[in-house]
């Protein structure tokens, strides 16, 4: 029998320019997730299983989470 890399309660981090990276954190916040990934809040907005939340979101188990980068400009 094989074994998994991957726990079951597996969060998938989809970044911007769809890179993928996979956490088994668990529960951790959005707050954490971003410093570890060296992204700074302010220039992000974050949806967890496809609905827009706040950077202090719990989030865990299978959650798949989309961080997306925000175009400045004047």
């Amino acid at each position: 029998m094989g074994t998994s890399n991957y726990s079951l309660h597996s969060m998938k981090i989809i970044l911007p320019y769809s890179t993928i990276n996979i956490i088994q954190d668990d529960p951790v916040s959005i707050t954490s997730i971003l410093d570890k990934l060296h992204i700074t809040p302010s220039e992000v907005i974050v949806s967890r299983n496809g609905k827009l939340v706040p950077e202090d979101t719990l989030i865990c188990g299978d959650d798949e989470i989309r961080i997306i980068r925000i175009a400045h400009g004047g």
